[in-house]
């Protein structure tokens, strides 16, 4: 092969991957529109009221006992890795500060981000895949029911309500952490004053910018779910297929995410 086909065959590659890229984008960004443009109605009647509620049990409910224990678990690893650095400068009482600062502003949101893609975002996937490969989408839409409106808009909102609500849980559970090792393994002083050192560090933006973050993620979550289960093709491979790539592509979209927040939040000093 020479080299002018060569890097023919390169550009063709790169642009194929770009174009499916902005396709994927443009699809997810239509998908919320319809879904933002039948939220009203959804929630209007008891029926769409109640798969909310549903939705909100077994997408947020469920996740707690799992995001306690790894945000408790954040915590204290953050603890010990910080101590042994702050020691020599006489700093250790520091950590409720910087556990405070990284665990609400960052790892509580992100995290929890993390392990709701795998517990719920994946278990969205798999259940709207396998109801297109059962053909129960195509039976909504032949008795004149809007899948977006009676699939699509609770699982969304849940997500979104319950991230938030998740994310302050962990935020305390990271701290808890971080006081609990203080306690146990570290000097006395630094557990006597972690919290009041916390709170005096701590301000409303702290708590506010990570629940920006919670809620964006909680959609970005959904969104990317719902939408690979939609476009399940191929029977049960395609479920898997699905599941696998919904939980790529949330990690991924997470974390981009998060760096453009940091970044916005650092040039407007929020």
């Amino acid at each position: 092969m020479s080299d002018h086909a060569a890097q023919r065959n390169f550009v063709e590659a790169v642009g194929a991957r770009v174009l499916g890229g902005v396709c994927y984008l443009g699809g997810i960004t239509i998908l919320l529109g319809r879904a933002v443009s039948v939220s009203r109605a959804t929630l209007a009647r008891s029926s769409g009221r109640d798969a909310l509620i549903v939705q909100m049990v077994r997408v947020g409910v469920r996740s707690v006992g799992i995001v306690c224990l790894v945000q408790i678990f954040i915590g204290v690893i953050l603890a010990l890795q910080l101590a042994p650095p702050l020691e020599p400068w006489g700093q250790v009482e520091m950590i409720a500060n910087i556990i405070g600062i990284a665990g609400f502003r960052m790892l509580g949101p992100i995290l929890t981000a993390v392990v709701l893609s795998g517990f719920a975002g994946a278990s969205i996937a798999a259940e709207l895949g396998t109801m297109v490969v059962a053909e129960e989408i195509e039976a909504l839409q032949a008795h004149a029911l809007n899948p977006v409106r009676f699939l699509i808009v609770p699982r969304l909102l849940a997500t979104f309500v319950m991230m938030i609500l998740l994310t302050i849980i962990a935020n305390w559970m990271i701290a808890i952490g971080g006081y609990v090792t203080a306690l146990a393994v570290l000097d006395p002083e630094v557990s006597e004053g972690y919290w009041s050192l916390m709170r005096d560090q701590l301000r409303l933006r702290d708590f506010a910018s990570g629940l920006i973050m919670a809620g964006v993620f909680g959609v970005l979550i959904s969104l990317i779910a719902c939408y690979e289960g939609l476009r399940v093709r191929g029977g049960a491979e395609g479920v898997g297929k699905a599941t696998t790539m919904t939980v790529v592509y949330s990690i991924v979209s997470i974390v981009l995410a998060a760096g453009v927040f940091t970044a916005i939040f650092y040039v407007f000093g929020f």
